[in-house]
């Protein structure tokens, strides 16, 4: 089997690529992505589970669910409160909030779903997908604005913009919705049963 064709790979999972207007950063969004996979070993992004414990849905389908909360969340800010998010940097943020996922969730799937790589240099559980996927992204040159809304857990950066409030609190409706349909428990229960962090 040959190199998987990450950069297409990413193009197709992500239709909302277009909603980047900077040819620039979509690239750099592309870029990351196809960086995650390549180290991470995975054959395919549509490998890539939700969660650890969650293989049903796809990180890819959550990815899609967070930026499409996201831009109806601001389209509601802008018309009826007259915000102004950066568009750019919202949707560059929701689609690499969990890039990091590349390299996390390695020991938690099929050995099929992997290709032969030397991950072990960059793969491991030990750096929650946040951090690394902000390391990801500050390493492929995307705009502090975007680097500093990717760490979407309370404390990891302490001045929130409203694009990084936009992806956390959209995050937490996808996950929330996830956690519901494949186990029937709120995102805090799923945190408190298996006390690991999640997306």
């Amino acid at each position: 089997m040959g190199t998987p064709d990450y950069e297409n790979q990413v193009r197709e999972a992500y239709p909302e690529l277009d909603r980047i207007e900077s040819d620039d950063l979509r690239e750099a969004v592309i870029e990351a992505w196809t960086l995650g996979l390549e180290r991470g070993g995975w054959r395919d992004i549509e490998d890539i589970p939700y969660a650890w414990n969650i293989h049903e849905i796809t990180n890819v389908e959550h990815v899609r669910g967070v930026t499409k909360i996201a831009l109806e969340s601001a389209r509601v800010q802008r018309e009826f409160h007259d915000a102004d998010p950066d568009i750019d940097v919202l949707v560059a943020a929701c689609l690499l909030h969990d890039v990091g996922k590349c390299y996390e969730y390695v020991d938690h799937v099929d050995a099929e779903r992997l290709s032969g790589t030397d991950r072990e240099r960059y793969a491991s559980e030990e750096i929650p997908h946040s951090i690394s996927g902000y390391a990801l992204a500050h390493e492929v040159g995307v705009p502090l604005a975007v680097q500093r809304a990717i760490p979407h857990f309370l404390g990891e950066v302490p001045k929130r913009t409203l694009e990084a409030e936009l992806l956390k609190s959209a995050n937490s409706a996808s996950s929330n919705a996830i956690t519901q349909s494949a186990m029937g428990i709120t995102l805090n229960e799923w945190v408190d049963e298996y006390s690991q962090t999640t997306d």
